[in-house]
């Protein structure tokens, strides 16, 4: 983004989020992160003193929240939604009416103080769960029919319709995540790859199942750099639009995953089990071809550099507790 500008990040001290206000501070622009601090505020801790930074403690699932925020302060350009239940284990443990709560409802809440602040942005946070197991076996884009697996996917198809559907006020723009890895200031060890490498560090053992599944892969910092392509974007191309976000290098199996482990923790003794969870069972091959095209978007780090830079910081003891709940969102985790 070449001008300074204010952009307001719900969820802002969860995994994506404080890396999210890490960069757009260094690039310049003010942030005002909302946060109800479900999982702590440490990661916000640095940015405190910074002159562009403003936390409020805030619920986005209640009517005002955004407004009352706001109130006082510079009207702000755009808006990153990231605040949800994430993740089917998440989605599980609290329920239908709960998840459908935080992650449905708390959207139209948001968008539409969001609307009335005259924002010119909302970027929304989604996943390619969405996408379900592939139908013909050919890599999914953001044309191919949804066929949710979990209550998490269903929530935010729900957040999706209605946010697509609201295109004559604030420009709404969609991104489908790939799977993530990597360190930030709020690291999740409930991730494929962060989590494969914790355990073979810590345990030298690697249980897996689901072993075949092939998933798709993207590193937090690369996404970081695909929400910012998406709020520098003309407005043209990102309003109602929805984007894959990820890497074509970044489809891999779990069996290459366990690879690029075993790469580094040669060690590490591996048992495949059969197991089906009733949840999360995505199985497929994302097309990133739109966002390549529309936005310009490349990937720069790989699988093999998230490994690497999770071990290096189990090693150091950058992360001194691992196994604390802080670093997941929820405790059921599927290998």
């Amino acid at each position: 983004m070449s001008e300074s500008r204010h952009i307001v990040i719900t969820g802002g001290a969860g995994y994506i989020g404080s890396l999210l206000t890490s960069e757009l501070l260094r690039l310049g622009h003010k942030v005002t992160v909302l946060d109800l601090l479900l999982f702590g505020g440490e990661s916000l801790v640095p940015f405190m003193a910074h002159p562009n930074f403003r936390f409020v403690k805030a619920d986005v699932t209640q009517p005002r929240a955004l407004l009352s925020a706001m109130r006082g302060y510079a009207k702000p350009d755009s808006i990153v939604h990231l605040a949800a239940i994430v993740g089917f284990p998440a989605c599980q443990s609290i329920g239908r009416d709960a998840a459908w709560w935080y992650n449905v409802k708390a959207v139209e809440h948001v968008y539409e103080q969001a609307a009335d602040l005259g924002l010119e942005r909302f970027v929304f946070s989604s996943t390619y769960s969405n996408y379900g197991l592939a139908q013909d076996g050919q890599p999914v884009n953001e044309t191919t029919p949804l066929h949710p697996q979990s209550l998490y996917a269903e929530t935010k198809i729900a957040a999706e319709e209605f946010l697509l559907a609201q295109q004559d006020a604030i420009a709404p723009l969609v991104f489908r995540f790939a799977t993530l890895y990597g360190i930030s200031p709020r690291t999740r060890f409930d991730l494929i790859v962060n989590q494969f490498v914790l355990e073979a560090f810590t345990k030298r053992e690697l249980i897996i199942y689901q072993r075949g599944y092939s998933r798709s892969f993207i590193h937090v910092r690369d996404v970081i750099r695909g929400i910012i392509l998406g709020l520098d974007a003309p407005i043209e191309k990102m309003r109602g639009q929805v984007y894959n976000l990820g890497t074509d290098d970044g489809n891999l199996t779990k069996d290459e995953i366990v690879g690029l482990v075993l790469k580094r923790l040669p060690e590490t003794r591996v048992t495949y089990k059969d197991l089906t969870f009733g949840g999360d069972m995505r199985d497929i091959t994302v097309s990133f071809e739109k966002i390549k095209r529309e936005l310009g978007f490349a990937a720069k780090l790989t699988a093999d550099d998230g490994v690497r830079e999770v071990l290096y910081a189990l090693k150091s003891k950058l992360i001194k507790n691992p196994q604390d709940e802080r670093y997941r969102n929820a405790r059921f985790i599927v290998q």
